[in-house]
Formats: C-alpha cells, sequence, structure tokens
C-alpha cells in the first residue's frame, strides 16, 4: 500500500454496515464515484461510508455521511452509534458529542457491552420540515398510494423527519408486500423532493414494532436507525403503541423511547468487523486487524 493509503475501520450496527474514516488530522477526498465502487461488491462493501472530522462547533468530532451511491445524507442512527463508541473508546469518557447534518447529537454508554443509546433530538412532523412537495396538515396520514385507487396495495403513510425524510405504511405484515419493488418507486416519488426512506411497519403490541425499510440511496437495509425512531414516534403520534418500544428490524431489536422532553432515545449493539487501509488512487484495500477494539 502506498504511503498515502487511508486507514478504515469496517463496523456494523445490526447489520447495518459502514466503512469509517478519520479524517481529523489529514482531510479525507473521495469522489461520488470512488464511493460507489469502495460500495459495490468488488469494493470493501458497505450502507454508508462514514467520515470523523474536526467539529468547528465544539464537539467532539463531525460526522459526515454518503450512502453507497454517493449522495451526501444528514443522518445515520447506525452510524453515530458506531462513532459514538469510537470516541467514547479513545477518551475514557462514557459521552461523546457528535456533530452532524442533521445537528447535534449525543451518545452514551448503557453499562452493557458493545450497546451505546444515541439521542437522536427531536422529531419533525411539519410538511415543509420533513419536506413534502405540497401541504398537508397533518402528517400523521398523508394522501399516498401505490396500486388501483378503488383498492390500493399501500396507502395513507405517516411522515417524519429524523434528521431525514421517512414515509411509514402501516401493514398487517412487513413480509407480504414486495418492498424491492415498491420502495424504488416511493422514494422517487415527486411528494418527496429531497427522495424519503419507505418503511413497512406492524404494530405487534404496545411495546412492540416491526418494520422494513427501504433506506433512500441504499436500498433495502437490515437495519435503519432513524427509520426505527420514525416509525416508533409515528406509531405513538397515532397512539398505536407506549412511549418506549422495542422496533425489530431484520438484523435485530433497537430500542426506542421519545421522552417528555420531545427528544427520541434509540440504543442498540455495535461490532468492530476489522481494520484495513485502502489506496485512494486505485481505490484497492486490504485488512490490517480483525474486531479492533
Amino acid at each position: 500500500m502506498p504511503a498515502d493509503a487511508i486507514p478504515f475501520r469496517k463496523m456494523n450496527g445490526l447489520g447495518n454496515e459502514f466503512v469509517i474514516l478519520d479524517a481529523r488530522r489529514t482531510p479525507v477526498g473521495l469522489s461520488p464515484d470512488a464511493i460507489r465502487k469502495l460500495g459495490g461488491r468488488d469494493g470493501i462493501g458497505f450502507d454508508q461510508l462514514i467520515t470523523i472530522e474536526r467539529s468547528t462547533s465544539g464537539a467532539d468530532a463531525f460526522m459526515r455521511i454518503h450512502n453507497r451511491d454517493g449522495g451526501e445524507v444528514s443522518a445515520c442512527g447506525n452510524a453515530t452509534r458506531c462513532v459514538g463508541w469510537i470516541l467514547m473508546g479513545e477518551s475514557g469518557n462514557r459521552s461523546a458529542s457528535i456533530e452532524t447534518g442533521a445537528g447535534l447529537l449525543n451518545a452514551f454508554a448503557t453499562g452493557l457491552p458493545d450497546t451505546v443509546t444515541v439521542d437522536m433530538g427531536k422529531p419533525r412532523f411539519g410538511w415543509q420540515e420533513i419536506p413534502l412537495a405540497e401541504e398537508f396538515r397533518d402528517t400523521r396520514a398523508i394522501e399516498l398510494q401505490i396500486g388501483p385507487i378503488d383498492a390500493p396495495i399501500l396507502h395513507s403513510p405517516s411522515a417524519v423527519n429524523m434528521g431525514n425524510p421517512h414515509a411509514i405504511f402501516w401493514v398487517d405484515d412487513v413480509e407480504a408486500y414486495d418492498l424491492a419493488r415498491f420502495g424504488p418507486l416511493l422514494e422517487h416519488h415527486p411528494i418527496f423532493p429531497e427522495r424519503a426512506n419507505i418503511s413497512l411497519a406492524h404494530v405487534e403490541s404496545r411495546t412492540a414494532l416491526t418494520v422494513r425499510t427501504w433506506e433512500r440511496g441504499v436500498g433495502l437495509t437490515r437495519a435503519c436507525g432513524t427509520a426505527a425512531c420514525a416509525a416508533a414516534v409515528a406509531a405513538m403520534r397515532k397512539n398505536l403503541c407506549d412511549r418506549t418500544v422495542t422496533v425489530a428490524l431484520p438484523g435485530g431489536p433497537l430500542t426506542v423511547e421519545w421522552r417528555a422532553d420531545d427528544h427520541v432515545m434509540m440504543t442498540g449493539p455495535i461490532e468492530a468487523e476489522f481494520d484495513g487501509v485502502v489506496d485512494p488512487e486505485t481505490l484497492a484495500w486490504s485488512q490490517t486487524q480483525k474486531g479492533a477494539a
């Protein structure tokens, strides 16, 4: 590997895969095309490329997020847990502050191994905040459907911004729909000027939800932290569940609490898979250490 090879850490949160680069000392500049190549089958493979940078606001670090398609986004809950784990490991502190495009987020140690809580901030429900292309006074159910007008396959989703736009369709069985087919159509629907993450959600009980998500710029994902939070608060707004729920995702469960101060707390595990280096010119990469702490 050349002297300018970029170190990275491969991590995941419930199977939501990340490559994390540390750019606090040396800036990292990868083009969208390079990100797409690294994220594909012939590259390292990931859902999001995360860059840890110096914060300009006094936080412990700034987290920059690129989806596998090369596009930059503002929030990623599972990645925030992973970055928080790294920062707390470096400092020895039980909390870390992380500046993001969606605002300042705080991560906290839980006392359980490799488990992190993140304060995801306040959800936004106004149609202009989500954003939607037209006005809806009540975003608990917006006018959007797939299928015939008199017998829609999916309809009336809840809409919420949890650092990025989400639409949640309420269904009896999240596995009964071809989300790989409908997801791209709904992600790019004109009602979502910034595109949207599309979820199917089923209320199991007052304390449990099941969610599948088509993630904007990624596709079907084993876990999307902001989608879990969005589905939870949307269910709470509709009085379908209590203020603390377990959200079952294909990759495993997250705990989501919507506190009285309007902040959403998300708790779940992280896994450090391996460390490696990548050549910024050729994009060749190699593993240097497995499961590094």
